[in-house]
């Protein structure tokens, strides 16, 4: 008769059961927050959090491309790699997320629960179709050239470069080798139309059209989220960041040049004309469709729209009221300043996350078309222009982090991540 053998693993207890459903809610939670925007500084320390919250002790480092996670004491820990990639911001999922990490800390749902809900929120499709993220590109692009001192010409043709950007985009989500060069070629595109326009609609300032038509690939958000890293201290990530806001400046600079050069020599010197000045109500319409614009592109809720209108409002008015006091510059400290701590009381008053109404105030402040000038002027050998400008963003970034940081002082946003 043989005997039965037994096993010598350990049977699954509750309690590791429970730690293993809480590690994977964990994880899940990273990955997700990082695929939708969130910045290292703000990872790590919802991480941290969360895993506070659940009794496990936990230790975060976070990347652009990867997630490292260690769980345990020092001398008995359990550490995960993620490989992840750079996500877009998506509010409306954002928002569904911190619903369910609050509800988990909360108790009134179960890990294991959590993470079923994450990846239902990662199966959703997106919130709005391609049709309506081609009208808001054109709408942000046209709001941008009226900001820019545009006129009508120029808000119509920014329009249309926004448009035409955006089918490029929804052309090119299929092949990843397009999806590599497509801020070099959607400049190319932009640079060639703007100047190829000026032939058929008359003289216009093809300067102003083509900038608020490049306007959504500038990168901004990225240069403005790679200086708070830095001043944060998490060095790693804020490096990578800055590192690639200066390629896609250098691609999209590289595009441009290329599109202007071809059609210089096919068609000659573009007609180039000042714009005629518009009434100051038309700055106010641009001040609300470029918020609404920011809704679509960023995929907010419906139901934010009115609040993101209200913080790009805020952002604007303080960056007017600060440059008279500080200067064009140092001006964007106080409309930072000023999104930030109302960020904070709309998290407080409605229970949602800050940075439902503090991404898209940001947005209209960050230094992205300064940055641009700076590099055009570089490329067409005007040394000392180039120079000024790109200092000016530089001091322009730095007066918006400092702003930012210190709302969160001010203002700090106590929630559950």
């Amino acid at each position: 008769m043989i005997p039965s053998i037994q096993s010598s693993e350990p049977e699954l207890t509750g309690v590791d059961h429970g730690k293993r459903s809480s590690t994977g809610f964990i994880l899940r939670l990273g990955r997700a927050l990082h695929a939708y925007g969130y910045p290292a500084h703000s990872l790590e320390e919802a991480l941290g959090k969360v895993s506070q919250r659940l009794g496990i002790e936990g230790q975060f480092f976070s990347t652009p491309t990867s997630i490292f996670a260690a769980f345990g004491p020092q001398d008995d820990q359990h550490t995960f790699l993620l490989r992840v990639e750079p996500g877009e911001v998506n509010l409306s999922k954002l928002a569904e997320l911190d619903k369910v990490a609050g509800e988990v800390l909360r108790g009134s749902l179960d890990p294991e629960e959590g993470s079923c809900q994450i990846e239902k929120i990662l199966a959703e499709p997106l919130r709005y179709g391609r049709f309506l993220r081609a009208i808001a590109f054109g709408l942000a692009s046209a709001a941008a050239s009226r900001f820019l001192g545009g006129g009508l010409k120029e808000i119509a043709v920014s329009a249309f470069i926004g448009c035409a950007i955006a089918i490029m985009s929804i052309l090119t989500e299929r092949s990843q080798a397009l999806g590599r060069v497509f801020e070099p070629l959607a400049a190319f595109a932009a640079s060639a139309l703007t100047a190829g326009l000026s032939f058929i609609v008359g003289p216009y300032a093809v300067s102003n059209a083509m900038l608020a038509g490049l306007i959504v690939l500038m990168p901004g958000l990225t240069l403005t989220i790679a200086m708070i890293e830095l001043s944060t201290q998490h060095l790693s990530s804020g490096t990578a960041r800055l590192n690639k806001s200066f390629v896609v400046f250098l691609g999209i600079g590289f595009g441009v040049a290329v599109g202007s050069s071809v059609m210089t020599s096919i068609f000659g010197t573009p007609r180039i004309a000042r714009a005629t000045p518009l009434p100051l109500w038309s700055e106010i319409i641009a001040l609300i469709c470029m918020p609404l614009a920011l809704t679509v592109l960023l995929r907010a809720k419906s139901r934010d729209a009115i609040w993101i209108v209200i913080s790009g409002a805020l952002a604007f008015g303080g960056a007017r009221i600060g440059a008279l006091w500080l200067g064009p510059e140092l001006g964007v400290f106080l409309g930072a300043l000023t999104v930030g701590i109302a960020s904070s009381l709309y998290a407080r008053w409605l229970d949602r996350p800050a940075i439902i109404t503090q991404v898209p105030g940001i947005l209209l402040l960050v230094p992205g078309s300064v940055g641009f000038r700076g590099l055009a002027a570089l490329l067409d050998k005007q040394i000392v222009s180039g120079v000024d400008t790109s200092f000016k963003m530089i001091i322009t970034a730095v007066a918006l982090v400092a702003g930012t940081l210190i709302a969160n002082v001010i203002a700090p946003v106590k929630r559950d991540i």
